[in-house]
């Protein structure tokens, strides 16, 4: 993990706001001891949780997506930070490891790319670096039967994901296969064709892999789903969908119900949890939309399916606080901060 930025207690005291007779999480996490043995510090640490960053775009790129998600990493870490440690949220629970940074590869292929299609070819190829390192980290933490965290960065940080977590748990004897579900709170499925690497097809590879069993998407939009993608996800038992129109629009289930029905149909075996964040009306993200959910059912999503599966881990990806297009917004990172702060309280309860 030759990418990986490895923190010390200082650098997140840095950012940390700290205020007399006040205690911040910042105060309280878990730092890796030894950053030559990664493992071990893992593994010897009583957190439960384990939380790493990915702030890369290259796989939106490949996707022909707008650039910026590596944007929401620093301000997410400066709002989680700063929550106040207290009997509801205490923080050693947690332990931060830090980010991998893939700026280097990105900026190589950016300033010497020929065309545009040698750019998403490059990019398409770099991701497997990318998977490569996010998947050991990932199997290293689940396999020490910790739960990670995982902040992205684009949707195709899903496959490392559940790469990771699938080889992880085979290997803590906790799962008989090397195999998961996963849960997915997304307007899009991610599930386009084998083409190359990027962050629109991450379930697709996960599954034509081995790696995942059973797929269930929330709030997927008709209007983003290719008459393909559709095909085989209606022709896959293992695979099942609840649009945004169903909930929302056509009054099928309620928000609560849809969830409800996606943790009953992923319930068999350890569940990864997705939130694009492109699913959040008026949230910056590569593919920003005024329609979709709210805040708050993005939070209820996290509270029901911590609460209703055997978590594998969190994967919380595609927002940003800047868009290669100069659009901004210094929000989304306090918005991820109250995610994740939701998912270890309800683990936690």
């Amino acid at each position: 993990m030759q990418h990986l930025k490895i923190y010390n207690k200082q650098d997140i005291l840095s950012l940390t706001r700290l205020r007399r007779f006040e205690t911040k999480i910042g105060e309280r996490l878990q730092v890796i001891g030894d950053a030559k043995n990664i493992e071990q510090s893992i593994a010897q640490s009583n957190a439960k949780f384990v939380l790493a960053g990915v702030p890369e775009d290259m796989g939106v790129k490949a996707d022909l997506g707008l650039g910026g998600a590596d944007t929401a990493w620093v301000p997410f870490l400066e709002a989680f930070f700063k929550i106040q440690s207290n009997d509801f949220f205490e923080g050693s629970e947690v332990m931060l490891v830090g980010h991998f940074d893939f700026s280097q590869m990105s900026n190589l292929i950016e300033n010497n790319a020929q065309s545009k299609e040698e750019k998403i070819e490059a990019y398409r190829h770099a991701i497997n670096t990318v998977d490569d390192e996010v998947e050991k980290l990932v199997k290293i933490i689940t396999e020490h039967k910790k739960i990670p965290i995982i902040i992205g960065g684009g949707h195709n940080n899903s496959y490392p994901c559940i790469k990771g977590a699938a080889k992880g748990l085979y290997k803590a004897g906790v799962i008989p296969i090397a195999q998961i579900n996963a849960i997915n709170l997304d307007a899009h499925a991610d599930f386009r064709p084998l083409e190359g690497r990027h962050s629109g097809n991450g379930f697709r590879y996960a599954d034509e892999d081995g790696y995942l069993e059973k797929y269930c998407v929330i709030g997927l939009h008709e209007n983003h789903i290719p008459q393909n993608v559709w095909m085989d996800i209606v022709n896959d038992p293992f695979i099942d969908v609840i649009t945004f129109e169903d909930i929302f629009l056509h009054e099928k289930r309620s928000f609560i119900q849809a969830v409800a029905h996606a943790t009953g149909f992923t319930d068999d075996t350890y569940c990864g949890i997705e939130l694009d964040l492109d699913c959040i009306s008026n949230t910056l993200s590569s593919a920003y939309t005024p329609v979709g959910i709210s805040p708050l059912h993005a939070r209820q999503f996290i509270n029901f399916a911590a609460s209703d599966t055997k978590a594998a881990y969190l994967h919380i990806c595609e927002g940003a606080t800047k868009l290669a297009n100069g659009r901004t917004d210094d929000s989304t990172g306090k918005l991820i901060a109250y995610l994740v702060s939701d998912f270890i309280k309800m683990e936690n309860a």
